[in-house]
């Protein structure tokens, strides 16, 4: 990729709004688009009660599964042997590009887990991470078919990430019991 700038419906998104539930709402249904995905959610968590929840989805269709869940809940103390993915995130790993779930290194991808709980194919775990704690994931994802996530997927993500995160702590520690 050659033009070194977000498509123009996100800069504007990620410019103009600094409230974090204004940009969220709007983010999340341009990043699907932009990305072509059919999903597009953002899990918040507190890192530290371990307490989050997905107050945003966007979907392409009524087709693709609803993951929001508008109550804080306690993480599982189970999920991070169970997530690969998860775990990965609480390490404030880079973010993971997986193109096939049903491909994918059992070491980074719990394929029987993503099935169970998400039913999509292809995903981004884009992990919001600010002095070595995660505070959110944003994940876009596919459910019929795998994907290969291009370099333009990659600069777009890498760039959400550094704009939301900010707004993500401000939201949890705004918000969060």
């Amino acid at each position: 990729m050659n033009n070194r700038s977000l498509p123009d419906i996100l800069e504007q998104i990620l410019t103009i709004g600094r409230e974090p539930d204004a940009v969220f709402s709007a983010l999340l249904p341009a990043l699907g688009k932009v990305l072509q995905c059919h999903r597009c959610f953002l899990y918040l968590r507190n890192p530290h009660t371990k307490m989050g929840k997905i107050d945003y989805c966007w979907r392409r269709g009524d087709r693709y599964p609803d993951v929001t869940d508008s109550d804080w809940k306690a993480e599982p103390e189970s999920l991070p042997d169970e997530d690969p993915l998860f775990a990965a995130a609480l390490g404030t790993k880079p973010s993971i590009f997986v193109e096939d779930i049903e491909t994918a290194n059992p070491e980074v991808v719990n394929r029987d887990f993503e099935r169970k709980n998400f039913g999509h194919r292809a995903l981004i775990h884009s992990h919001l991470c600010q002095d070595g704690l995660l505070w959110g994931i944003l994940q876009p994802c596919l459910f019929e078919q795998p994907r290969v996530w291009t370099e333009f997927d990659h600069f777009v993500i890498t760039q959400v990430e550094k704009q939301i995160t900010p707004l993500a702590i401000t939201y949890v520690k705004a918000n969060c019991p």
